[in-house]
């Protein structure tokens, strides 16, 4: 088994640089034709896909494979087929998740700056690490850390200074101090993301559609912003980040169809979207009443993804 105390140093250490080069990267391209085909799943938020996807990603693998060698005995679980992913262990008992584009239709579309690279660092029951840039939130770019003990970091971006250097400075976020939240990202139901919502208004909570806001929602979400989410059959490269947040500022997530705490230990590959999948409705918050509330609401939903 990986030893996981010097890998999070490691991580910590090398992953800054790798996310600040990797969204220069994506910001460059942005302003070119760079949109690909290949997905079929039928959503469009899904099957969205360009070159900066697959250039961010062998990017960020060869990084980790060069800079962080301990990296090398976790699985390694991308969102697309890029990158030397074949040497890293797929036995590993650590997974190292990577969305080299999270938010890639409006990267596509240049809707907005919303979009951002991201990696993650999870056992079976839980995420131990996870880091965020978003290129174009701000002036040089932002950030969102959380580590294994639990502080979240969220803020702007100094490329005048070492990207550790400048995550180091940034203030944590203090489950105290941060302001709650009854609005409820919902997503994953498509096409019925809207209907969902209003359910969701019924619970005396605020449901808001997944492309209804700017910015992303990982730091909007540690921020208080939003107050969790409840999302269908969520993939194994973005949500765990939601998750870690949540649980780290003294939430989680649950199962709706159970209500039993969310792990890693069952995963589905979709094929149509290719990627993989948590199986079922999740309901995440920081507010564990909220979370309850969420798993009561849809505990009857259906939680098959495709009706067909």
């Amino acid at each position: 088994m990986t030893s996981t105390a010097p890998l999070l140093a490691a991580l910590a250490a090398r992953l800054p640089d790798l996310l600040r080069w990797s969204g220069g990267i994506a910001r460059c391209l942005r302003g070119h034709d760079i949109a690909l085909g290949g997905k079929s799943s039928g959503r469009a938020d899904t099957d969205a896909l360009t070159l900066a996807d697959l250039g961010v990603q062998e990017l960020l693998v060869a990084g980790l494979r060069d800079t962080v060698p301990l990296a090398r005995g976790c699985r390694i679980e991308a969102e697309e087929a890029a990158g030397d992913l074949g040497r890293f262990d797929p036995k590993g008992e650590l997974t190292l998740g990577i969305d080299p584009i999270d938010g890639t239709r409006a990267y596509r579309d240049r809707t907005g700056p919303g979009y951002g690279v991201m990696v993650h660092l999870r056992s079976r029951p839980t995420v131990l690490y996870s880091l965020v840039y978003l290129p174009e939130e701000g002036v040089e770019g932002s950030w969102l850390e959380v580590t294994a003990q639990g502080p979240v970091r969220v803020g702007l971006d100094d490329q005048a200074r070492p990207a550790r250097a400048v995550l180091d400075g940034l203030p944590s976020v203090s489950p105290g101090l941060r302001p709650p939240s009854r609005r409820i990202w919902v997503g994953g139901f498509h096409p019925r993301d809207e209907a969902k919502a209003r359910l969701v208004d019924a619970t005396g909570l605020e449901g808001v559609v997944t492309g209804s806001e700017g910015g992303s929602v990982y730091p909007r979400f540690a921020r208080g912003e939003l107050g969790g989410a409840l999302l269908h059959t969520p993939n194994v490269y973005d949500f765990p980040v939601l998750l870690h947040v949540a649980r780290a500022l003294g939430g989680g997530g649950a199962w709706a169809g159970s209500g039993k705490a969310v792990d890693f230990r069952q995963t589905w590959f979709d094929r149509r979207a290719s990627m993989i999948r948590l199986p079922g409705i999740v309901a995440c918050a920081v507010d564990p009443l909220i979370v309850r509330t969420l798993v009561e609401l849809a505990r009857d939903w259906n939680p098959v993804r495709y009706a067909d």
